[in-house]
């Protein structure tokens, strides 16, 4: 459309979403579009926004969680209280995503060693069936 504003096709190419997931996250109140007519126009901050979004989704945060990310980001009065809220909820995520890979890592051990011993056993009972 132009510099500014972009509609919800050159969203959906510049972001590689669907219209369904702009609307999606307009109905979340976590975009808000212009309105012209039964277009939407979508501004820079709506872009920045997006960003964000689908940056916090590939993160594994909640949309509760990408909600007040986006709640501490104000282009217009950046402070160190923003960014030491934003490192300690990403540092939380990190946290919480470590956790979970150890966890992962332990069940994978385990399912690996049952795969192993399934195994050996198949290969005895047809050693003993082939006697």
């Amino acid at each position: 459309m132009t510099e500014t504003h972009m509609t919800i096709r050159e969203m959906c190419e510049a972001f590689d979403v669907t219209p369904r997931t702009l609307r999606f996250y307009e109905a979340k109140e976590l975009l808000s579009p212009l309105r012209q007519g039964t277009r939407r126009l979508f501004t820079r901050s709506d872009r920045a926004r997006l960003k964000l979004i689908l940056r916090g989704k590939r993160y594994n945060f909640s949309l509760e969680e990408i909600r007040q990310l986006l709640d501490l980001y104000d282009p217009e009065r950046q402070s160190c209280d923003q960014q030491s809220r934003a490192r300690e909820v990403a540092r939380l995520k990190l946290d919480e995503l470590t956790a979970r890979r150890d966890e992962l890592n332990a069940v994978i051990g385990e399912l690996s060693a049952e795969i192993e011993t399934c195994g050996r056993m198949d290969e005895a009972a047809q050693a003993t069936r082939a006697a």
